[in-house]
This record gives C-alpha cells, structure tokens and sequence, in this order.
C-alpha cells in the first residue's frame, strides 16, 4: 500500500470516527487529543520534530486533510518554516519563504486574529492544497505577544470547524507556542553557553587561546595522532627579558608587545588546523598537527627572524636593542598509554636551555619513544 493510499485510508477512517460519535464523546475526544498534543510537546529533541509529532496526532485522530504550522521570520514579514502533516495534493504556487501579504495564513498574520473559512471556494486568500479541502482554520501562535506563526488546519468536511473544535485548536496553538518558545529559549541558552565557553578558552589580552584551550586540544591531538601514528610538534616560545621590559617601558607597552607576538605567532600558523595560545605570562604555544620535526624547526627560525624584525623596542634588554624571542621545539610521534606530558617537559627542557645559552635562540629535542626521558637537544 503506498504512502498516499494509507493517509487517504487514514483520513476518511478518522472522518468516520468523528462523525459516529455524540456530542459527549466529541469532547472527550478533543479532551484527549489536546492532552496528547501537551505530551507530545515535551518528546521531540528538536523543535521540528515536537512540530511533526502535533501535525501528526491531529491527523490521525481527526477528520482533517492538512495540519500544518507555518512560523515567521523574526521580523514577522516572511513565512520561513512550515512543518505540516496530510495530504497535499496540488502544487503550492511557492516555496518559502514568503511574505505575510499572501494567502488566508498572511491575513491571519497581519490582524492577529484567528481565521475561519467555512467555504474555501469563496475566500478571495485561501491558497489550494488539496481539491477536495471544504473549510480552513487558522489561528495565530502566540507567546507572551509574540507572533510565531500560524497553526492551519484544512477539512475536506464543510462543518468541521464548530465553536468548540475551534476551541480545541485554540488550544492546541497555544501549546504550540509554548513549545515555540521554550524551543528558542533553549537555543539561546546553548548559544550563550557557547560563546562563554568560546570566552573561557580565550585569553583575554591577546585574543588567542588560553592554557585551558591549550591542555584540551593536546591532549586530543595526541590520543588522534597516536592512533593514526603521525608526528605532533609542540614550540615554547618566550620573550627575552620581559621584566626589563616592563620595568623600562610600562606594563601597558609590555601588554601591547605581547598583543604583537601573538598576532606573529598566529601568521606563522596561518590555515586554522594548528593552535596558537598564550601558555602563561610571556610565553607562547605553537601546538603543530601532522607535523615532524625539520618543520618545525622551520617554522621556528621564521617567527625569531620574524619577531627580531618586528623591531620594537627594548631598552634594557642584554640581548639585544630590540624584543627578542628564545625558543624551544619538541616532536614525536605519540605511542598508545603514554601522556602527552611528556611532549611539554621535553619543549620546556629545550627552551630552559636556550634561555642558559644566551637566548635568542632555538633549540631543538626530540622525544624518545615510549620515554619520559628527552634525547640531547641541538642548538639551532
């Protein structure tokens, strides 16, 4: 049996199940359905299919052709969404969106006002769906004076939409905006918590990410590259005589300087897949994916030119007239069970060692596989 044939079996069985019963058994039946809509309202894990599982139940259970909810733009002058159950036989004259001057749902739209149709073919707005629909039911979303959309209902039976049918669905709209609403507030809330989230892993000064940006994103590089058994690079890099600095020019000026760095440290990492962080005070991380050491070393002896050239400068400073920076590289491929601690203490070690070397410098070690113990480091 198609799909067609058993909405069209289901539709004529509901019909027949509405028009048997007595007035009393009407209202329990409306009674019922708006207690299933109230449930089916908190069962959808998105707002789309809580929509869905509404239409759905009004079609099943009552003589109706078409159910839909129709929601607007935030500005209410475009029909955006439309979530609908039934069968639509014709071909809608467009797709959305479309403005609110249009069709029975737009005139719902633009008086606020519920809209009973009790013959289509005499309702200059109604747009077809199916040639067999007699009358139409619109009525407006509603939350808190804010206009969501439109429930729409369609009946191929003239003399459905009675006062208190219409009661139902007054009902039954306004649970939909209840849901509507809730829907949107949750959305705003995993927005807000994202963009906090986003604030918390940036450092605040210089804009990159933070050390708790840093420890999480190494160690999910690390557990990825030790199962695809690639190279992971880490840099330190930290600036010469920063104190000195502060002390001669002002914290202000130091902070400006920092701003600088990080903005060449992110350019010397420029396609988004590595990580640049402000590790703590006036060192740096460069943490370089599917990256093996002669690369980073390359990158390396780029940004020490680069910073050296940047020419800003440092009055106090034993090492030179200008900022300078001493580096220390680190790279291994992770092994399965091992911490990536060790790719930070073997970068450390290489960057103490340039600090003891006369800064200004790099130098370089590799991580002995499966070892917390660095290879010799080399002096670039």
């Amino acid at each position: 049996m198609s799909q067609t044939v058993a909405r069209f079996g289901l539709a004529h069985a509901s019909a027949a199940g509405w028009g048997g019963q007595s007035a009393a058994k009407r209202r329990i039946m409306l009674a019922e359905i708006l207690a299933e809509v109230s449930t089916e309202a908190l069962q959808g894990d998105t707002l789309e299919s809580v929509l869905k599982r509404i239409v759905d139940c009004v079609i099943q259970r009552l003589p109706v052709t078409i159910a839909s909810v129709i929601l607007l733009n935030d500005n209410q002058t475009h029909f955006v969404q439309e979530v609908w159950s039934g069968e639509i036989g014709l071909e809608l004259p467009s797709d959305l969106p479309w403005p609110v001057e249009l069709g029975a749902s737009g005139r719902c739209v633009r008086t606020g006002k519920a809209q009973l149709i009790v013959d289509v073919e005499c309702d200059p707005d109604y747009v077809p769906g199916n040639s067999g629909v007699s009358s139409e039911y619109l009525v407006p979303i509603t939350h808190r004076g804010r206009l969501h959309g439109v429930l729409n209902l369609e009946s191929v039976d003239a003399g459905f939409f009675s006062a208190e049918v219409c009661a139902a669905f007054d009902a039954i709209a306004t649970q939909i905006a209840g849901a509507i609403h809730l829907a949107r507030v949750v959305g705003e809330l995993e927005h807000a918590n994202r963009k906090l989230r986003q604030l918390s892993m940036n450092d605040g000064l210089t804009g990159i990410a933070n050390r708790r940006c840093f420890d999480d994103r190494l160690l999910e590089e690390w557990t990825a590259h030790a199962v695809d058994g690639r190279s992971l690079a880490l840099l330190f890099v930290d600036v010469d005589c920063f104190k000195l600095l502060n002390d001669a020019r002002g914290h202000l000026h130091g902070d400006e300087c920092l701003r600088d760095l990080a903005a060449a440290c992110s350019a010397m990492l420029p396609d988004g897949k590595d990580l640049v962080a402000r590790y703590g005070g006036e060192e740096f991380a460069l943490l370089m994916v599917d990256c093996d050491m002669p690369t980073a070393k390359r990158v390396a002896h780029r940004l020490r030119t680069c910073v050296e050239g940047m020419g800003m400068l440092h009055p106090t400073s034993p090492i030179a007239r200008v900022v300078t920076v001493s580096i220390g590289v680190s790279a291994t491929r992770p092994q399965p069970g091992t911490s990536e601690i060790v790719l930070i203490d073997t970068a450390d070690r290489a960057l103490y060692t340039a600090k003891r070397r006369g800064r200004n410098r790099i130098v370089s070690r590799s991580v002995r596989a499966c070892s917390l113990d660095p290879a010799p480091s080399s002096v670039d």
